[in-house]
């Protein structure tokens, strides 16, 4: 309950942030090269910043004292925007406060995969009250700035982090007596599990379908709300998209089990990068409302299938030793770097082509969608190298491998 609470509470200020920062951006004047600049630029730094935030939890033995600071740094940053004017300011705090808030995502995600496999917890469940807080947001959200103003968004997601510093601070503590961490000998990089990892086809193979699939998102993310409210689409209508597309995804989470059961990882991340090319090269030739529906529908797909499947892919594919470098690879390369690339493409041409930009991420999608593929032939179910006896820690049944 506790680590469900946290997912519901950051992404209760996820659902402002996402469809609703680049609104308050817009408000204050920036153009779309530069909205698109702050949201993409914390992507790239993160590759830097994330994997050491991370080791520094591993280090601690305490990554509840790691959210909490970083929920607090970026509750700083929001009060910082509130009273910052002109583009370099706002670049500056708005680039440390989207880091902070993303850093703290693989961090409950770690914790969450941990109860997982050591307490046999269901992560979609957990995960599902992320999704439900970010329906509420964007639905809410969009009736707010409709009647206030863009420049809402901002203390809209100062409440939403206040929230996020309470559930930090009720997360479970660490246990008590842990031993410190001990420098052991020196590992040869050959050996290490980033080599593995990097030297795994099919390890590179699954970071470039669901780098390419989570990238793709980027140009909505950032172009989405603004898009359609510059078609006349009213916030509370866009709010509502969000909501829809978010609910799909709630659904999907709520019913993992089954799904993993007659799907396994590799089948989602594919299906994801199916539903992304269709999605996106709708999207790019303005569909009327009644269509915007069923593509937000997919949403399901592009993210929730594409997200599962990785999680489970981590879960079953990577031996246990490995499965933080995993982590910090899925986070900082696939939700990270490809969301940085597609969204500055996005930005530099969003004011020639208007709604045709979508056409970028669908492109992109259909990357992702070959490597699924050519995963999906390669990778027969079993760890990606033989672990040490021992290693493995218990697995909860929804993330043991099926039987195909």
């Amino acid at each position: 309950m506790r680590i469900a609470a946290f997912f519901a509470a950051l992404f209760l200020s996820y659902g402002i942030v996402v469809p609703y920062f680049p609104v308050w951006l817009h408000a204050r004047g920036l153009e779309p090269l530069q909205i698109s600049t702050v949201t993409a630029a914390p992507l790239f730094i993160r590759i830097l910043v994330t994997p050491g935030i991370s080791l520094l939890a591993d280090r601690l033995g305490d990554y509840r004292l790691v959210i909490t600071g970083l929920a607090c740094s970026a509750l700083a940053m929001t009060l910082g925007l509130g009273f910052a004017s002109g583009y370099w300011p706002i670049l500056a705090l708005g680039v440390i406060f989207l880091l902070a808030n993303g850093t703290m995502v693989p961090l409950i995600e770690t914790v969450a995969v941990r109860a997982v496999r050591t307490d046999g917890l269901d992560y979609g469940r957990m995960r599902l009250w992320g999704s439900v807080t970010f329906i509420v947001a964007n639905f809410l959200g969009g009736i707010a700035i409709e009647a206030l103003g863009g420049g809402s968004a901002l203390w809209m997601i100062a409440c939403g982090v206040v929230l996020t510093i309470a559930a930090a601070l009720a997360l479970p503590k660490p246990a008590t007596g842990r031993a410190p961490a001990v420098r052991g000998p020196r590992i040869d990089w050959k050996s290490s599990s980033p080599a593995q990892l990097l030297g795994s086809r099919l390890f590179v193979l699954f970071l470039i379908a669901i780098g390419c699939i989570h990238g793709a998102h980027a140009t909505f993310y950032t172009f989405g709300a603004l898009y359609w409210q510059s078609q006349g689409m009213p916030a509370a209508w866009v709010g509502t998209l969000w909501a829809i597309g978010v609910f799909a995804e709630v659904l999907l989470f709520a019913f993992s089990g089954p799904v993993v059961r007659v799907l396994g990882p590799v089948q989602l991340i594919a299906l994801g990068a199916a539903a992304s090319v269709l999605r996106w090269t709708a999207t790019a030739f303005d569909p009327p409302l009644y269509l915007l529906v069923p593509l937000q529908v997919l949403h399901a797909l592009t993210y929730g299938a594409s997200h599962l499947g990785a999680i489970l892919f981590i879960s079953r594919a990577v031996p246990h030793t490995a499965m933080g470098t995993a982590q910090a690879f899925y986070s900082t390369i696939a939700a990270g770097l490809m969301l940085g690339i597609v969204g500055l493409i996005s930005g530099a041409i969003y004011r020639q082509v208007g709604g045709l930009v979508f056409l970028v991420p669908a492109a992109v999608a259909a990357a992702g969608l070959a490597a699924s593929v050519a995963l999906l032939r390669g990778w027969n179910g079993h760890t990606l190298w033989e672990e040490a006896a021992g290693a493995r820690s218990p697995v909860s049944p929804t993330t043991q491998p099926t039987v195909d």
